[in-house]
């Protein structure tokens, strides 16, 4: 029992460990009318599965909770190794600067 209660106390430091950015957005009656306004885009209300800014969101009149679908990495020898970031995938690479292959040492966190 102790051994269960120990992998789930450290799964669960794992998966927060590891969760994206999140924000929420509280709406004033009537200031949300059509939808959600995402970075300047107009977004109807309900489930969006991601945004041109690589955001997952779920949208509704009284308010907007958005998260990152991706994390940063970190920890990465920064005089070698560049991040940038890949809009299609909605992920950052990690690639040598001369030339860009890819970097195998780093973390990342959300």
């Amino acid at each position: 029992m102790k051994i269960l209660l120990a992998f789930l106390f450290s799964m669960g430091i794992i998966v927060t460990q590891g969760d994206a950015f999140c924000f929420h957005q509280f709406f004033k009656p009537g200031e949300a009318e059509k939808g959600c306004m995402v970075d300047g885009v107009l977004y109807p209300f309900g489930e969006i599965s991601r945004t041109e800014n690589c955001l997952t969101c779920s949208c509704s009149q009284y308010e907007m909770h958005c998260c990152s679908l991706y994390t940063t990495p970190v920890n990465y020898d920064k005089e070698t190794c560049k991040v940038i970031f890949n809009n299609k995938n909605c992920d950052y690479d990690v690639v040598q600067k001369h030339p860009s292959k890819p970097c195998t040492q780093y973390t990342r966190i959300g």
